[in-house]
């Protein structure tokens, strides 16, 4: 799994969950509370209430992505940056700012104004826009969207999810997006059941990946509960579950309330990685409740370098920060075993198998030399057998 930092912040597997908080400044934004339209009043919420609450990110939106409302052009996106840019003045606060935009013209304005991140609502559907991001070595969220910068997230199955996120490849500092939500008519609420459902899958892609479930209305409906200021509760079950499947980011407009869900779910849910974030060495991550579709999509998004077949992966891993000569064993030995071995394009090795497979390697590893990944791994497995 990569691991990519905003300002210094760490996102990624063996990294705390990052909150991320909603800060509109746009009059059209859905959800009032988040509204702050002058720049010295936005940055005393940050700096009194968000930062206190546990914000690890801001998200500054300069329009609405919701598509009940127009989208705006490029220039009243432009003109609006430079009327709140000294935000980034006015703050004290350390913590890294984020710009929702779909725009490389806007983004390209922000990172000179001294913004950390950019929000990629229509995930490069502008074609400046991961030339903008890789020229300033900028870390951006690719939120899974058509090729049209008037349809943000308007994809209905997750197969389509999935082709929009690889369309145009990712810059190293991409976060992906699945894009949850009401986005066009033809996304019902049970496509987002299913995505919800299906979460986990999309580790495949080996990128830190943000959640931005919070207030929807197809959580909601799961409770009886339509209307979004009486959506807290299905909003903060949701983040439970999305940290568990895989995310990295929680993006919120209720940022206390997230914050402690978050930090619940990480202590006591399944560990992705088996050393603390401070600890230099490979890394083991499980993944559970592995599905056989999970695993083609592993296969399809990575390279099958060895070993065998769908049905070996009753348990799985993600080996990371490895060296070429531990590569060289894990295939090795997964030739002559019921081992899956794919490679990601970080480097990470995706490996499932039988419990007695995966000890074959983990015995050879030791046997080779690997002494600390063959006890992460045999750390891991302990857990499960």
């Amino acid at each position: 799994m990569r691991t990519v930092e905003i300002d210094g912040l760490p996102v990624g597997d063996g990294h705390p969950t990052r909150v991320m908080s909603v800060l509109n400044m746009s009059s059209n934004s859905g959800y009032k509370p988040s509204v702050y339209l002058d720049p010295a009043e936005a940055a005393d919420a940050i700096e009194e209430n968000l930062v206190p609450a546990g914000a690890d990110i801001i998200d500054v939106g300069l329009q609405s992505a919701n598509p009940k409302y127009e989208s705006k052009p490029v220039e009243m996106e432009k003109d609006r940056l430079e009327e709140v840019a000294p935000l980034v003045d006015e703050l004290d606060a350390d913590v890294p700012l984020s710009l929702e935009t779909r725009y490389a013209e806007v983004a390209e304005a922000a990172i000179g104004h001294g913004f950390d991140l950019i929000n990629d609502v229509c995930g490069f559907a502008d074609p400046d826009m991961k030339g903008v991001v890789e020229d300033h070595d900028m870390p951006v969220v690719k939120m899974a969207s058509p090729p049209d910068l008037a349809r943000p997230g308007a994809l209905k199955t997750i197969d389509d999810i999935f082709e929009a996120l690889q369309r145009d490849g990712f810059t190293d500092k991409t976060i992906i997006d699945p894009a949850f939500g009401g986005w066009y008519d033809g996304k019902e609420f049970e496509d987002n059941w299913e995505m919800f459902r299906r979460l986990r899958e999309f580790r495949a892609f080996d990128r830190p990946m943000l959640t931005a479930t919070n207030r929807e209305d197809f959580l909601g409906d799961l409770a009886d509960q339509p209307e979004t200021e009486n959506q807290l509760a299905v909003s903060l079950a949701a983040a439970t579950m999305e940290v568990e499947r895989g995310a990295h980011i929680i993006r919120t407009h209720d940022t206390q309330e997230t914050h402690d869900v978050v930090k619940v779910a990480d202590a006591l849910g399944d560990e992705r990685t088996t050393r603390p974030e401070t600890d230099a060495g490979p890394t083991v991550s499980e993944l559970t409740d592995v599905t056989l579709r999970e695993v083609a999509r592993h296969q399809a998004l990575g390279e099958t370098v060895a070993g065998g077949t769908d049905d070996g992966a009753t348990l799985t891993f993600l080996l990371g920060d490895l060296t070429d000569d531990a590569r060289a064993s894990i295939r090795a030995v997964a030739e002559v075993t019921d081992v899956v071995v794919v490679e990601k394009d970080s480097g990470s090795l995706y490996v499932g198998g039988s419990a007695a497979a995966l000890k074959v390697v983990t015995d050879s590893l030791a046997e080779d030399g690997h002494r600390d990944l063959a006890g992460e791994l045999r750390a891991s497995l302990s857990r499960r057998v």
